[in-house]
């Protein structure tokens, strides 16, 4: 033990230890974490679109039995399946293999007086891809929304083919 200064005086000693002396407080609770939340990854369970049954590269699928289009481009699915409408049995849209013959943007049937806006014709009788209601019977033509029409007006051109099966 050694004595110090003023304490020596007195006749103390004074006595130091290496370590600290212990707490007398207890140190504050460490805060719990908060809860994790995981977000689950969405399932889907949708099946993917069916692929047109043609062996169109560059031009128009039609089933008629799905009542759906396809525009193709270059072996690419550009445009569909799209719903589309046919005529009746007595009036039916034909089925085969065609090409596009000339094209009208706002074209009226002089046989029936009626608007066929963004008409593509492709087969014998004035049959053409065009606007119209896909809940009423065409004349053997395929109906497609208004959306559907414009987009296979600007996507086809003249000698591209159609199937229609």
């Amino acid at each position: 033990m050694r004595r110090t200064g003023a304490l020596a005086l007195l006749g103390l000693t004074l006595v130091t230890t290496a370590c600290a002396a212990p707490r007398t407080t207890t140190p504050a609770p460490l805060a719990e974490p908060a809860p994790r939340t995981v977000t689950p990854v969405p399932v889907t369970t949708s099946t993917p679109p069916p692929a047109p049954p043609c062996a169109v590269t560059t031009g128009a699928c039609v089933s008629l039995a799905q009542r759906l289009a396809w525009l193709v481009r270059d072996g690419q699915v550009v445009r569909g399946p799209v719903q589309a409408g046919f005529g009746p049995p007595d009036q039916a849209t034909p089925a085969g293999s065609f090409h596009v013959v000339w094209k009208d943007r706002e074209h009226r049937s002089s046989v029936y007086g009626t608007d066929m806006p963004n008409s593509v014709f492709f087969a014998a009788g004035g049959i053409a891809f065009h606007a119209g209601p896909l809940d009423a019977p065409s004349h053997g033509c395929v109906h497609l929304t208004d959306a559907d029409s414009a987009a296979f007006f600007a996507g086809l051109n003249v000698g591209d083919a159609v199937q229609v099966l």
